[in-house]
């Protein structure tokens, strides 16, 4: 990784890539199986944080917690007079463009098939129409929550779910504006519960019947859920060998590791009882609740033999910042094309400004996906890895039909196919290709151990898209 792409993963928060892939534990609900291969079939989703902190276009929540990161820090002295006048956002936040069906038309158009919305993040503000907190967007302090779609969660699961899409609900385990997580008798140091769980056990409790019952609000009143995307690894069950461990090899922000306990067994089963077959997302916690995994911000080097995800920002922020640079349309296809063919689905987050709609930047970026998979989507949805994955800056996918595609990814100015593609030690029962996205058909021709195609000049300089071409073998026998 890039020094630029470090900062860009510490801005947004990243969690390294070899703390969220060492383990996996197989699911065996056959519904929860039979809807993790439908996921996996889908290849692309849309994630989306929002909250009253895109009024002041900063990093949602992190700036409460006390850890001293460049990415979250505060621009007032004073944290008192900080944290009153974050939660006071609640009273000014009234996204009065909000329009979910103009979100979910750009996203189908882009070739998206399942989203996940941030339901509620650490700060605890609910954008969903929870009885258990006045902290939420339909309470009457909000000046949003007398509009027909105040709440919010609910508007958007019912348009993309109109449009076929898998819904999934992003929650948070941690709630910073509780009172039975960071209790006001104490500080504040750090993201973990603020008291000692041990000494005062019915807090904690309180907390934990808490978090059950606005799952469980999701899970009975927001129509179908496919995925519960828990976030927050740190509140998880901890034994004290594991607590000794993790205060070893942690940052050292993290200062007051516990076992913050939550019930993740009796969540996953009152969630399932009311969603059968929904997808659980203990996010980087390995174990039973972790269904498939999540590398932050990042893509594995090489495929995982389970189910994954890389969720990662359209710009450096998973929240709306101002004047953030977007990644181009070029590097957001790539990446599609380069997690699809290690085996991965990719989760691309857009961040709403605090009027409610998207910047310009995000669905030009859109419409250019969508342009794009026009042509090319045979060659990533219901596809599965193929050795040798990738070979130089060509990717590779396969149907179940054995049907192999060999997507090759063009640099920044690079306007046509180049003279000769190397496809390596790809086994070919037959070596005649079609560019998809146009009637020309072109032949490989084995080369040693590997196999080439040369293009004729007539057919470099007649691409019908740009950014990555894909070249179709019917009948690949393995």
């Amino acid at each position: 990784m890039s020094s630029e792409e470090k900062k860009e993963s510490l801005h947004a928060g990243a969690v390294e890539i070899e703390k969220v892939i060492k383990e996996y534990y197989p699911v065996d609900d056959p519904l929860v199986l039979k809807k993790l291969r439908q996921w996996q079939d889908l290849k692309f989703g849309l994630l989306m944080h929002w909250a009253p902190s895109s009024q002041w276009g900063i990093v949602e929540s992190w700036s409460l917690c006390s850890e001293d990161e460049d990415w979250c820090k505060r621009k007032i002295e004073n944290y008192t007079d900080y944290k009153k006048q974050y939660d006071g956002l609640k009273k000014t936040f009234n996204p009065v463009k909000f329009n979910p069906q103009k979100w979910a038309d750009a996203a189908k158009s882009a070739g998206m098939k399942y989203v996940v919305f941030t339901t509620k993040h650490h700060d605890g503000f609910c954008m969903f129409d929870s009885q258990y907190t006045d902290y939420k967007v339909t309470d009457a302090e909000c000046p949003f929550h007398s509009n027909p779609k105040s709440n919010i969660a609910k508007e958007i699961f019912n348009e993309f779910r109109k449009k076929d899409f898998m819904i999934g609900a992003y929650f948070s385990k941690p709630d910073w504006h509780s009172d039975y997580f960071w209790w006001q008798r104490f500080a504040t140091p750090d993201r973990n519960a603020n008291y000692d769980i041990k000494k005062y056990p019915e807090r904690w409790q309180k907390f934990v019947d808490f978090t059950q019952n606005q799952i469980d609000e999701l899970m009975t009143d927001y129509g179908k859920i496919d995925i519960l995307w828990l976030d927050g690894c740190w509140v998880r069950h901890f034994s004290e060998p594991e607590i000794e461990a993790e205060r070893k090899i942690s940052s050292s922000n993290i200062h007051r590791i516990q076992n913050q306990d939550i019930n993740m067994p009796q969540i996953a089963t009152n969630s399932r009882k009311k969603q059968p077959g929904l997808i659980v997302v203990d996010r980087a916690v390995p174990g039973p609740h972790q269904n498939y995994l999540t590398p932050e911000n990042q893509v594995p080097d090489k495929t995982l033999p389970y189910p994954w995800e890389t969720c990662m920002p359209m710009t450096p922020s998973w929240s709306y910042e101002p004047e953030l640079e977007y990644k181009s349309s070029r590097k957001l296809i790539h990446l599609l094309v380069d997690i699809v063919a290690k085996g991965g689905n990719f989760l691309l987050n857009i961040a709403p400004t605090a009027e409610g709609d998207y910047e310009p930047e995000a669905y030009e970026r859109l419409k250019d996906i969508g342009e794009w998979m026009e042509i090319n989507s045979e060659a990533i949805y219901s596809t599965h890895p193929i050795q040798p994955y990738k070979e130089g800056k060509v990717c590779f996918t396969q149907l179940n039909d054995k049907t192999v595609y060999a997507i090759y990814l063009a640099d920044e100015g690079e306007d046509k196919l180049p003279a000769r593609l190397n496809l390596g030690e790809l086994l070919l029962p037959t070596t005649t290709a079609e560019i998809l996205g146009t009637k020309i058909s072109v032949r490989a021709i084995k080369n040693g151990k590997n196999y080439e195609v040369e293009f004729p000049e007539s057919i470099r300089n007649n691409i019908p898209n740009k950014y990555a071409w894909t070249l179709k073998f019917s009948g690949i026998a393995k």
